[in-house]
């Protein structure tokens, strides 16, 4: 099973920007997303790409966030600008929309002034 481990979270002011990095154990196919969640919500599914470089945002993160996989290197990003106070949340890399039982730690983002 691949494993994942994500980093680059931290403490921002709103308006801010981080990137985030996400290493996979393999190669994979798949389509893979950053996930994130707050405190108190469940785990919603932010961003996504295919092998192929398509994308998916969800409505609360488009035009703020982009996305982006190395293929290569078995890598993903994501680009956060304009960081606002709801992006407050642990943020995850899995398979999208059929994610995989393994979780890694996370990273945690913290918007706040």
């Amino acid at each position: 099973q691949l494993q994942l481990v994500e980093s680059g979270g931290g403490l921002v002011q709103p308006g801010g920007s981080l990137r985030l990095s996400c290493a996979f154990s393999s190669f994979t196919l798949h389509v893979m997303g950053w996930y994130r969640q707050a405190p108190g919500k469940q785990r919603e599914l932010v961003a996504d790409i295919a092998l192929d470089g398509t994308t998916n945002y969800a409505d609360s993160v488009k035009g703020r966030f982009t996305i982006s996989r190395d293929a290569a290197k078995n890598t993903m990003s994501l680009q956060m600008n304009s960081l606002k106070r709801e992006d407050t949340a642990v943020y995850y890399c899995n398979r999208a929309g059929d994610p995989y039982d393994y979780w890694g730690q996370g990273t945690q983002v913290t918007v706040s002034s």
